[in-house]
């Protein structure tokens, strides 16, 4: 998408892994970015202070984001932009295993990060952009979302939690807003390092990811920004509501 209007971006977790380097290669195409994570990228923030703005932001404690959306902050990084990006790519794998070794405290920590407060960010940034006259919101979701893995029952289920959101919302036929939960294929990121730690008896298919490692056939978290934000600004994206970047770059 080619515009003279600017374009300003929201990137949850864009400290370290896709988040970063969604947030850098934003950042590098001259859209102002304002990252929402429990802490800041201070490597980032040096090189775009202008750029860059930075809340702290406990993201699985849906009560104090819902406190920060309450503010201003929101409206007046969105006021006089015609098009604006929110990315809910903050999220966790944990709690890993089956549902008997599961911890209650670590199965509501992921419903939060992972559901709660995507979805609350998607709606407060419906609300306070609704000049836009271009809304876009991407979910980062996974194939798990679309396929069942023994000892991922709390990641499938908030993936697919955010799949389904996108296609209700797209229903809504909301005005200049489009949606897309997209799944970004396998990065090479701490949590792939997580689930290849993990235990058998935890996660039964630990094998096929330390495969996919050893064989080279991880994205770098580079590759996979470029790709998922191509699309996201792309005419093409919010077509679909549901989609991954793997089949989009082979029909491309």
């Amino acid at each position: 998408m080619t515009s003279s209007f600017p374009i300003r971006a929201i990137v949850t977790g864009h400290t370290r892994g896709l988040g970063a380097a969604l947030a850098e290669q934003l950042l590098t195409r001259n859209v102002t970015v304002l990252g929402l994570s429990r802490s800041r990228n201070a490597a980032l923030k040096a090189r775009f202070a202008a750029q860059l703005e930075e809340i702290e932001l406990p993201l699985a404690e849906p009560a104090r984001v819902a406190q920060w959306i309450a503010t201003d902050a929101l409206s007046n990084f969105v006021r006089g932009t015609q098009t604006v990006l929110l990315i809910n790519n903050a999220g966790t794998v944990e709690p890993i295993g089956p549902i008997e070794a599961q911890d209650a405290a670590n199965v509501a920590d992921a419903v939060s990060l992972n559901v709660a407060t995507p979805l609350m960010l998607a709606s407060a940034l419906a609300a306070a952009a609704v000049d836009a006259t271009d809304r876009r919101i991407v979910h980062i979701s996974s194939g798990a979302a679309r396929n069942a893995y023994p000892g991922w029952s709390i990641y499938c289920a908030t993936k697919a939690a955010l799949d389904h959101h996108a296609r209700a919302v797209a229903l809504d036929a909301t005005r200049a807003l489009r949606i897309c939960s997209l799944a970004p294929g396998v990065i090479d990121t701490d949590m792939q390092a997580q689930i290849r730690g993990s235990g058998e008896e935890q996660f039964p298919m630990r094998q096929r990811f330390e495969d996919l490692k050893r064989n080279g056939q991880l994205s770098t978290p580079e590759q996979s920004a470029a790709r998922l934000i191509d699309y996201a600004l792309s005419d093409a994206f919010g077509q679909t509501p549901v989609a991954d970047i793997r089949e989009i770059a082979k029909s491309a």
